[in-house]
Formats: structure tokens, C-alpha cells, sequence
């Protein structure tokens, strides 16, 4: 049987002492983990296709498994898989959100599927790029292991296309920084219509 492996990672943690929030903002990542990137170098697959978001700090994670020993392809870089973005409320603390924004705060919060940060994005709209970036990923790496590094928001929108479970469910799944998140397409053949698998979720760099 055809399967194409995907190994999501979740990039290196970001420094915020302040607790702002940064969403689809090209924040910087703290790779100064060597024994982490030394794991994921270990356990990662060297003959894979690399994709990341358009965003630094996957790019500056990808560079940093590479220095840790993996030697990986130049990446393919696709925007759909970038953080949620959380439009007016990027650069504010989660206080100063609630506070100036009040009402919209807190419905965010009470429905977070469905609800949009002022210009922002919801996590259905999230749900919907992710879902056409993996299809079409799947399909032009057909037979392939992937690495992909991503974010928090992408990897549980990839959790609810795998598992085919209601959004609401996937954004209660954890996603550590440079953790490893395991899906796997497997392809039609006759008899069988094709379908995904999940082999773990949020594992450890260790």
C-alpha cells in the first residue's frame, strides 16, 4: 500500500516575557536547544521533502535540526500552513485584548471555532487553507516522508483532517514546541478508498 508520511513538528519556542500575542506575525524563534534538535535529528527521517510556513521561526527550526546533524533538502515554503492569525489583537497581552475589546473577547473565547479576532481568522478559515495545502502536498510528494515545521494552530487543524474529527475537538489537543505530531495518507488501491492515519501526537523531542 501507498503512504505518504507527513512529521509535523511545532517550531522552537518564541521569547515572550510579556505574554503578547503573536499569531501569524513573523516573531523570531529561540533555537539554543541543542539536545532537543539533536533528538528530532535523530528520529527524523533524512530522505524526506521538507515544507515549512512562510514564517521565520519554522525556517529558523528546519535550520536548526539541519545543524543538529539531519542533512534535509531545501524547503518548500507554502503560506497556507502559517499560524492563525489573530488580526487586531497581534502585539497586545491577553489582558489588553479583554480589555479593549471586551465584548468580542470574550465571545472568541466562549466559541473559538467559529469566532475572528477583529480582522482575523477564525479557526474554520485556519482549518480550510491547512486542508488544501495538505491535499495538494500529498499529493505532489505522493509515496514520500514529509517534515513539515509548523505552528500550534496548523498542526490541530492537520489532527482534525486526520482524524476527521469536529474542530471543536482537535483545539484541545496539545502541540509542545518541537514536538512531532505522526499522520499518514494512505493511498486508494482497489477495495480500498483511501484514507488517513494517526501515529501519535505531540511526542516529545527526547
Amino acid at each position: 500500500m501507498l503512504e505518504t508520511r507527513w512529521h509535523i513538528v511545532r517550531h522552537a519556542p518564541v521569547d515572550n516575557p510579556e505574554g503578547r500575542i503573536y499569531g501569524a506575525s513573523d516573531k523570531p524563534a529561540n533555537t539554543s536547544n541543542r539536545i532537543a534538535f539533536e533528538a528530532l535529528a535523530r528520529h527524523l527521517p533524512g530522505d524526506a521533502v521538507t515544507i515549512t510556513s512562510h514564517l521565520q521561526r519554522t525556517t529558523q527550526t528546519l535550520d536548526a535540526i539541519r545543524d543538529a546533524g539531519l542533512a534535509l533538502p531545501k524547503p518548500v515554503i507554502d503560506a497556507r500552513l502559517g499560524e492563525q492569525d489573530f488580526g487586531d489583537w497581534v502585539g497586545l497581552t491577553y489582558d489588553e485584548a479583554r480589555a479593549k475589546y471586551g465584548e468580542a473577547y470574550e465571545r472568541f473565547w466562549l466559541a473559538p471555532v467559529t469566532e475572528r479576532a477583529p480582522n482575523g481568522e477564525s479557526f474554520l478559515d485556519l482549518l480550510a487553507r491547512v486542508q488544501a495545502a495538505i491535499t495538494d502536498l500529498t499529493d505532489r510528494f505522493s509515496g514520500r516522508d514529509i517534515v513539515c515545521v509548523a505552528h500550534g494552530g496548523t498542526i490541530r487543524a492537520a489532527i482534525a483532517i486526520a482524524l476527521g474529527a469536529p474542530p471543536e475537538h482537535a483545539i484541545r489537543f496539545a502541540t509542545d514546541n518541537l514536538s512531532t505530531t505522526l499522520i499518514d495518507w494512505l493511498h486508494p488501491e482497489p477495495g480500498f478508498e483511501g484514507g488517513w492515519r494517526v501515529r501519535g501526537t505531540n511526542i516529545p523531542a527526547r
